[in-house]
Formats: structure tokens, C-alpha cells, sequence
């Protein structure tokens, strides 16, 4: 790890004209630090917007409602997924706001979506570097940055329309206004951390206080003043976050639930039931009613679920390793050395208390996530990123600065680096046909560097820095290597993973497999899942000239997608065969296709070998949409505007492809998964009789538990119902009813 020489943080000092001060930065920095801030902005903006629009969409369910949001207020406001207002997303609206004001100025495309969270990720690096260089040095908050720039899954989920990339935003300003706050007392800036974490849990609920109380606690503890200020302070800062937090709640609960959509993710149309349910304590426990596969207790501690092993190597594993925790073990070792070094210090003490506060927010986060037994993606680890680069910045500035006066401080460094290299090694070597030389090249220069910084105190400043910068190369190249594969590969769909195919687990680009994670499913899967990242697998290419597999324009095919016993609720079993499909980006957002059909599932299911890709539709088009046909398209358009919805599916990733086909509301039957009771069927049926939805899309299935999905689930009663009493109209490779028109008297003999 890199030295980084510290400086005392004191009032900025007058220091010429506004430009000269935005180029200079602090009187006390080296001249270096301020060009070097916007080098490293500079570089990440590129990074962060590099072939964003070869992702098309991404995640269609988002881009859906972001899409219906731009033509209603009411759906901006609500959340909905669709412009005539049937049912929201299944989260509060924060995350779609910035997207869908993007969209309303330029109007509907990939790059209208997708730029306002790449310039979100640029902003975190930002505040994440004032953050760490207020109490540490400039060099110390250009490491957190890069740190945090590169890491693989930051480098995904910037560059993805989820709400990850705001709450991450969000949660690095808390921290900041928090740290803030500890410096003098300020009242102002707890406030303002109240106000992060209020619209925090307007972008993904009960995440966002994830982190509250070793930031409470460390506060009150730490904070200069009298304790009963300090508890008051505290106080006012919650007041905030409710109010901030609670005042889109309160609208949403006192308005007549008859005007509104449907709250989606809930079974009984309640946001308060969504937050503390589905969203809130489900995620913990797995009791999660309407989930996938029904709501009940999944995993535990040490044991296995359908989404993943719990525990704590659960973070180490094949599935997450390379998303998240290249630095994972060097932030616990500094962040142990910096408590170590600043332990007896002063109460008020800021380093000491940046590194609690960062440590909390660390350790808070791990611990939930690798015991957690609900719904648990890779890409949650975002989460992660920010507290690890954090530490990573202030610990190696501290064990730098205190190498000539504490012996041990070279040794930790040594120990750090080293223990970076051999884990990157590691890492590599789950793909180990992937740059082979890459992982050895690592761990020599690791290992080398580690040698080198024993001494590192008795060496000159020039050779010091030069095995200091050979320390930090070696422990970014992995993530370098990993990001960089990332941001060269469309990703879609609602399960994505960075970085390249994994032996033993399910990364790759374009995500997919099975939802938090499992192993390979044996040698003809795994080389059907190497075979279509190199663009060798059993791929075609689309219409308009794309390639596929590990083309800039598609995906691959072939990886791990099985859940236990292979199979998937309502679904077939799987086989070891993945076809994939890929499509180059026409620049308007609806290329970068690539779909994964495993033989023996349903339609656009993921397979043992069978790879979700681009718009794979896994789960029946649960995970991720369809391509449209453009002659589907056509007759959906045909006198879209006499109706309210020109369709109906069911899940919302169904629904959201032709929706951003069309530009016209489709109706999402049972909301995400399929299984919310919204529409009932007697409310269905009124709308058919209104003639309210001109056709209905056979194109998924419900796969949810509770009272909308299931054999005997709102979704499937509206299907039944409507196979039975309406004309099917055959497009190609699309089954259509029409609901106009009633079926023919002896297709509904037929049915019996």
C-alpha cells in the first residue's frame, strides 16, 4: 500500500482567485493533490461512461417505471411501473427520480437512464475523498477514492439502474456529515446526516439505517460537548430523518387506496407492510412473503438457502469474492492497526473517531450480510465498497506516517500488502483461464513490495516510494482487471454480477444463475460457460449484425443457473445447455440483447448451463425481459391510444419489455415476482369489459408464494380465465390473447 504524508486539517486559508483555489485546493496540501482529485474524478467519470449504452436498459423493471414516470407525474410521484398507474415498483421512488427528470429533458434511451448513476458513482468518490482528507492527508482520500473507483462491483452498479448507486451516494454523505459534526459539535451537519438517511430510506427502505446505530452510538461517545447535548443533537438529527424519510410515506398511507396504484411487493397494499415484510425484517429471517418460491425461513447460520450459504466466509465465497472483497482482509488488519495507534488518544480525537465510525459502518454491514437468510444478491455489496476504501486510505496514511517512530507500523504494512497479494491470487485463480499470467504477476510484485517495506523506514524517500507505489499496484491490479472486464460487458436483467465467469460459483457479466449463488454444475456446463465467454458458444446473432457471447455487443451463454436440485418452481428441469443470443447496441437503447435458453425450462429460463444474459428472462421473464418481435410490436401499437393498457403480463419484467417497446402502459399482473393480488380477477375482468386492455402476453408465470402466485394465485386464475375466454393470436414465436375478441366456441370446448 502507498505512503501518504500527513498533514493537520485546520481552517482553509485565503489562497488567490476562485479558479486559482479550485485548482490549488488547501494551502497546506503538496501542489500535486488538488490536479491529482481531478485526475482520479476525471478518470472515473470515463470509466464509469465508457459503452454505457451497450447495456440497453439494463434493468428493464426500473427503466419501465423511469419510462412511466417521464409521461405521469402521478407514476414519477408513486413509483409506477406503468403510466396509466396499475401497480408501483416494489421499493420507494428516490432511485427513479434522477433517471426519470434525465428522461423527461432528453428524452427515452439508455444513456438518459443510465448517466445520472454514473455521475452518482463520480460524485461518491468525491465526497468519499473529502470525507477521508479532512482528518488524514490528500494522499490518504486519493486512495480511498481509487480504492473505491475500482472496486468491481461499484464499477457495476454505477453503471446500472438499481437503486444501489444512490443509497451508496447517500450513505458516504451521512458519513461525511457525521464526521463532520464530531469535528466541532455542529448541530447543522448531524441534521444533514438525518436528511441523507431520510432520503435514503426513500431509495431502498431499512438498508438505509443499516449503519445508524455504530454511527449513533460513536457520536454520542465521541462527539465534543456535554452528553445531554449531545443526546439532544442526536434527537433533532432523527426528527430530520423522519420527516425527510416519512413524508412521502404519510401521502402514500392517507391516500385512498382506490386513486393509487397498488403498492407492488405487498399483499396487502400497504408501503408500511413492503418496508417492515418483504423489504424489511423478510430479508433477515427469509420470511418473505410473495418471494420467489414462496415466504418462508431460508438458510441460517452455516447453512445453505436458495440464496446462498450464510455465514462468515459467506462474503469470501466464489459467488462474492470478486465483487467485493479484494481488499476485504487488508480494511480488517488497518482498521485493527488504526484503533491500535490512536487508542489512547483523547476522547474527541478524529482519527480515532473516522476510524470507529468508518469500522462500524464496515463490520455493521459485513456482519448482517453474511448472516442474512433472505434475499441476498452480489451486488448488494456495494454497500461495502465505500467503508472499505475509506479504511484502506486512512490506515495506510497513518501506518505510513508512523513508520520511522512505531517499529510495528512497517511490519503491518508488510503484512497487509502481502496478505492483498496472496488473496488476489487466489481470487484470479477461480478464473483461471482468464489472463493466467495476471494472478503470478500480482503475487510476485505483492510479495516483493511486502519485502521492501520492512526496511521502508531506513530507506531513502525515493526508493521508499517507489516499493510503496510497486505495494498499491499489486493490490489494485486485481480489481482493476476486473472492473475494466466489467465495464467492457453489457449487463441486464435483475441479478448482475462483475467481472469475469467464476469456477465454483456464478459471476460473470450479465449476471444471472441462481440468486445468491451455488456451484457449477459440473465439466459440461462449466466449458459451455467458458466457451460462450470466449464467444464460442452455441450463440447467433440478431438481426442487426451483433455477435454475442464475449462481443462488445452481447452476452454468453452456458454458466451455472440451476437453484437446488435444478430445477425451478413451476419450471422443468434444467439441462446442461445454453443457448445464447446477442445483439449490438443501436445507440437507442434496446440493443445489447442477449438472451439465455436453456433446453428443458420454461421460455427464457436460466439452466445448470444455460446463462441468463443480457434480457434472458430467467424464471419464465421474472429476472430479466424479452426481446420484442417488431411485428408484436406493430400490433401492439396498432391503435395503442383507445386503450389504457395496450397490454397486460404477467411480472413486471414481462410487462417492462414491451412497455419500453411500445412506450405505452402494459400492465404488470402481480408485480415483480407475479405474486401480489393486484389486479384481483373481478377487477381484471371490469377492465376487459371497460376495454381498458387491448391484449394479454402468455409470456411468464408467476413464481412467487403467497395469494398472487402459485397454482391457485391471482396471477393464475387471470390466466386460466382469460385462455379460456379469449381468441389466442400467434406471432411468430409470441402467443397473444386478444381481449376484444372472445375465443372461438370450440377452443373454450377445448378447455373443457
Amino acid at each position: 500500500m502507498p505512503p501518504a504524508a500527513h498533514h493537520a486539517v485546520g481552517p482553509r486559508a485565503p489562497s488567490g482567485s476562485r479558479p486559482a483555489r479550485a485548482w490549488r485546493g488547501r494551502p497546506e496540501d503538496p501542489r500535486w493533490a488538488r490536479p491529482a482529485l481531478w485526475a482520479l474524478l476525471a478518470v472515473t467519470t470515463v470509466l464509469y461512461l465508457w459503452s454505457l449504452g451497450a447495456s440497453g436498459y439494463a434493468n428493464q423493471f426500473y427503466s419501465a417505471a423511469v419510462q412511466a414516470g417521464s409521461e405521469s407525474w402521478k407514476a414519477f410521484f408513486f413509483g409506477s411501473s406503468d403510466a396509466a398507474n396499475s401497480i408501483t415498483v416494489d421499493k420507494p421512488p428516490a432511485a427513479l427520480w434522477p433517471m426519470t427528470l434525465s428522461v423527461r429533458l432528453f428524452g427515452l434511451s439508455s444513456w438518459a437512464v443510465l448517466v445520472p448513476e454514473a455521475l452518482m458513482g463520480v460524485a461518491t468518490v468525491g465526497v468519499l475523498y473529502a470525507a477521508v482528507r479532512r482528518r488524514f492527508s490528500a494522499a490518504a482520500g486519493l486512495i480511498a477514492g481509487a480504492v473505491l473507483a475500482v472496486t468491481p462491483v461499484a464499477a457495476l452498479m454505477f453503471r446500472f439502474n438499481n437503486p444501489d448507486a444512490l443509497l451508496c451516494l447517500l450513505m458516504v454523505s451521512a458519513v461525511y456529515c457525521v464526521l463532520r459534526a464530531l469535528e466541532d459539535s455542529r448541530t447543522t451537519w448531524l441534521v444533514s446526516a438525518g436528511v441523507c438517511f431520510g432520503l435514503g430510506f426513500l431509495t431502498k427502505t431499512l438498508q438505509a439505517w443499516l449503519i445508524l446505530p455504530p454511527l449513533a452510538i460513536m457520536y454520542a461517545v465521541c462527539a465534543p460537548g456535554k452528553l445531554g447535548k449531545r443526546i439532544g443533537q442526536l434527537l433533532l438529527a432523527g426528527l430530520a430523518m423522519v420527516v425527510s424519510g416519512g413524508w412521502w410515506v404519510a401521502i402514500v398511507e392517507l391516500w385512498p387506496a382506490s386513486s393509487r396504484p397498488y403498492i407492488g411487493g405487498s399483499q396487502n397494499n400497504s408501503f408500511l407492510e413492503l418496508t417492515f415484510g418483504y423489504n424489511g425484517l423478510g430479508r433477515i429471517n427469509g420470511n418473505e412473503t410473495g418471494s420467489v418460491g414462496g415466504g418462508g425461513p431460508r438458510g441460517g447460520g452455516g447453512g445453505g438457502g436458495m440464496w446462498g450459504e450464510t455465514g462468515i466466509g459467506r462474503l469470501f465465497s466464489s459467488d462474492m469474492g470478486g465483487q467485493i472483497a479484494w481488499l476485504l482482509p487488508a480494511a480488517f488488519i488497518l482498521l485493527a492497526a488504526g484503533i491500535w495507534l490512536t487508542w489512547k488518544a483523547k476522547r474527541t480525537d478524529p482519527q480515532r473517531a473516522a476510524f470507529l465510525v468508518w469500522g462500524g459502518a464496515l463490520l455493521m454491514t459485513f456482519v448482517t450480510f453474511s448472516f442474512m437468510s433472505g434475499i441476498f444478491h452480489q451486488y448488494y455489496n456495494i454497500a461495502l465498497a465505500p467503508y472499505i476504501a475509506a479504511i484502506a486510505g486512512m490506515g495506510t496514511a497513518l501506518l505510513w506516517e508512523r513508520r520511522s517512530s512505531v517499529v510495528a507500523a512497517s511490519v503491518v504494512l508488510a503484512v497487509t500488502v502481502a496478505t492483498t497479494a496472496i488473496w488476489s491470487y487466489v481470487l484470479l485463480g477461480r478464473s483461471a483461464d482468464w489472463h493466467p499470467w495476471l494472478r503470478w504477476a500480482v503475487l510476485i510484485a505483492g510479495l516483493a513490495a511486502a519485502v521492501g517495506l520492512l526496511p521502508a523506514a531506513r530507506l531513502g524517500r525515493t526508493p521508499a516510494l517507489g516499493v510503496a507505489g510497486l505495494g498499491l499496484a499489486a493490490a489494485l491490479a486485481g480489481p482493476v482487471a476486473y472492473s475494466l472486464n466489467t465495464v467492457d460487458t453489457p449487463h441486464g436483467g435483475s441479478i448482475v454480477t462483475a467481472g469475469p465467469v467464476v469456477s465454483g460459483g456464478m459471476g460473470g457479466p450479465g449476471g444471472g444463475g441462481r440468486p445468491g449463488g451455488g456451484r457449477m454444475g459440473g465439466p459440461p456446463g462449466m466449458q459451455n460457460g467458458q466457451q460462450g465467454r470466449q464467444g464460442q458458444g452455441n450463440q447467433q446473432g440478431m438481426p442487426d449484425g451483433g455477435t454475442g457471447g464475449g462481443q462488445p455487443g452481447g452476452q454468453q451463454g452456458g454458466q451455472n443457473g440451476a437453484f437446488p436440485g435444478g430445477a425451478f418452481p413451476g419450471g422443468g428441469q434444467s439441462q446442461r445447455n445454453g443457448n445464447a443470443q446477442g445483439q449490438k447496441s443501436n445507440g437507442n437503447g434496446n440493443g445489447a440483447q442477449a438472451q439465455g435458453t436453456p433446453q428443458g425450462m420454461m421460455p427464457g429460463g436460466m439452466g445448470e448451463g444455460g446463462r441468463r444474459g443480457r434480457d434472458g428472462g430467467g424464471m419464465g421473464g421474472l429476472l430479466g425481459g424479452r426481446q420484442v418481435n417488431a411485428t408484436v410490436k406493430a400490433k401492439l401499437e396498432k391503435n395503442s391510444g383507445d386503450y389504457t393498457w395496450v397490454a397486460a403480463a404477467i411480472g413486471s419484467q414481462n410487462a417492462a419489455s414491451y412497455q419500453l417497446a411500445t412506450e405505452r402502459p402494459v400492465m404488470a399482473i402481480g408485480g415483480f415476482n407475479g405474486s401480489d393480488p393486484s389486479p384481483t380477477l373481478a377487477q381484471f375482468k371490469e377492465y376487459v369489459k371497460q376495454g381498458k386492455i387491448h391484449y394479454f402476453l402468455s409470456s411468464g408465470t408467476g413464481m412467487g408464494g403467497g395469494p398472487g402466485g402459485g397454482s391457485k394465485g391471482t396471477s393464475s386464475k387471470i390466466t386460466s380465465w382469460i385462455e379460456a375466454n379469449h381468441k389466442k393470436v400467434t406471432v411468430g414465436n409470441t402467443t397473444l390473447y386478444d381481449l376484444t375478441q372472445k375465443a372461438e366456441a370450440s377452443s373454450k370446448a377445448s378447455k373443457g
